[in-house]
């Protein structure tokens, strides 16, 4: 594992999660979210597990706070939860939600973590997924709108904030493969929510500059996409596969249009006016967050749009079944600097590992994940050593949580969640991140 000092002076070491991962979303006057829906209709999440009480860091946040602290961590990217804040979406707003967010703020400010928030991490209040949520335009307004009753409260204490979170998650995971809420499979719904989850991006962050709050970024996730053959076909389908998940968002972002490919398979489906959107879309952010953990391998596959498959890879693989490949992290790091975000300050906002871990006699072996994040900083000091701007470095996730569709049988954390009694207990990969963060 490196050492601090291996890293340039101010360089941020953090950790992250998500609100309704962890939080517990049954307490707090928080309103019900599609995926509080989705995870109740049969079939849809590993024995139909929802956020109800997740890590219960409703009630155990000074606890949480306190393992980030004394992990010698810098920062803490977190979510906030829209229907914890606004149970309908729009109107009414919680007290006891902003409170919360308000004690939490305050708590990183006094043990010396930068808040770095993200505005929505993928519970969309159900009462905006009824008007169609984000297939609906209205929902950018809805958003900024939001935004601006959450910032208000926060904005002077907030280090860095991010608008949405791995935008292709938002629009194609779930309106296109259905696996995440709404779990929708419609290729109509999918062009109009990666098209208004880019406008949405685009109102917030011009409603914040209009609020005085700077240190507005984007974060995209990322998959390295590699052709299974060097047929023209498996050439075509990664290529396809690349600007569906990584070039279109990045592509809106920074140069104000989208990739042809996409612009051909979906133009018929994009909504009316999209072309005019662009300005509102490239709004310029100050740092852009990159999400990276795996790569995929894509062959053609006959059949309607996009036409491709993905087909096991040779390489040892996490819980979830990803192969580990950090060689795709640096790939990202530099293209995002050459070819969209220039000098503008990058940060690796979400990397880390699933895990089968389990507690024997008080501890947690892991030796997986210290071999895992070894190699991914590694790939992160080559991009600083080539002249990346990386600043900073979060991992995912401080501790195991709700995993979405897949419940609470996914660990990403750096501590173990028992999920009876919810005692947290450290993980040797977070003894190891201490131990060199200390140094």
């Amino acid at each position: 594992m490196y050492k601090r000092s291996d890293f340039p002076d101010g360089f941020l070491f953090g950790a992250s999660t998500a609100a309704y991962q962890i939080e517990g979303h049954g307490f707090g006057g928080a309103g019900p979210t599609h995926w509080d829906d989705f995870a109740a209709t049969p079939g849809n999440v590993v024995r139909a597990e929802d956020g109800a009480v997740a890590c219960d860091h409703f009630h155990r946040w000074p606890e949480d706070l306190d393992l980030i602290r004394d992990g010698g961590f810098d920062g803490y990217r977190f979510s906030a939860s829209w229907a914890r804040v606004l149970p309908e979406g729009r109107g009414q707003v919680n007290q006891e939600g902003l409170d919360f967010y308000d004690k939490l703020v305050d708590g990183m400010l006094e043990r010396g973590i930068d808040p770095m928030l993200t505005l929505y991490h993928w519970e969309l209040p159900s009462a905006l997924a009824d008007q169609g949520g984000w297939r609906n335009r209205d929902v950018a307004k809805w958003f900024a709108d939001y935004a601006e009753v959450l910032m208000g409260r926060l904005g002077d204490r907030i280090w860095k904030t991010a608008t949405i979170n791995e935008l292709w998650c938002v629009s194609f995971l779930s309106h296109f493969m259905g696996v995440h809420a709404p779990g929708v499979r419609d290729i109509r719904a999918t062009a109009r929510a990666m098209h208004h989850v880019l406008l949405a991006h685009g109102t917030a962050t011009q409603a914040l500059r209009a609020m005085g709050i700077d240190q507005i970024g984007a974060v995209c996730n990322f998959t390295y996409a590699q052709p299974a053959s060097k047929s023209p076909e498996d050439v075509e389908a990664a290529a396809t596969f690349d600007d569906h998940y990584n070039n279109f968002f990045m592509s809106g972002l920074f140069h104000k249009k989208y990739p042809e490919r996409i612009v051909t398979a979906f133009e018929k489906y994009l909504p009316e006016g999209w072309q005019n959107d662009f300005d509102v879309i490239g709004t310029p952010v100050d740092w852009l967050g990159v999400n990276y953990y795996t790569r995929e391998i894509i062959a053609a596959d006959p059949g309607p749009w996009p036409a491709l498959k993905s087909v096991e890879g040779p390489l040892p693989k996490t819980q979830m079944g990803w192969e580990i490949y950090p060689e795709g992290l640096l790939h990202f790091l530099r293209r995002c600097h050459t070819d969209f975000s220039g000098d503008l300050p990058l940060y690796v906002t979400e990397n880390g590992m699933a895990n089968p871990d389990v507690v024997v006699d008080g501890a947690v072996h892991d030796p997986e994940r210290i071999d895992y994040l070894a190699r991914h900083f590694d790939a992160a000091k080559q991009a600083i050593v080539e002249g990346v701007p990386l600043k900073g470095y979060f991992v995912w996730s401080l501790m195991d949580n709700y995993e979405w569709a897949l419940g609470y049988e996914k660990r990403f954390g750096l501590v173990h969640v028992d999920f009876d009694t919810l005692k947290r207990t450290p993980k040797d990969s977070y003894l190891a991140l201490k131990s060199a963060l200390a140094s």
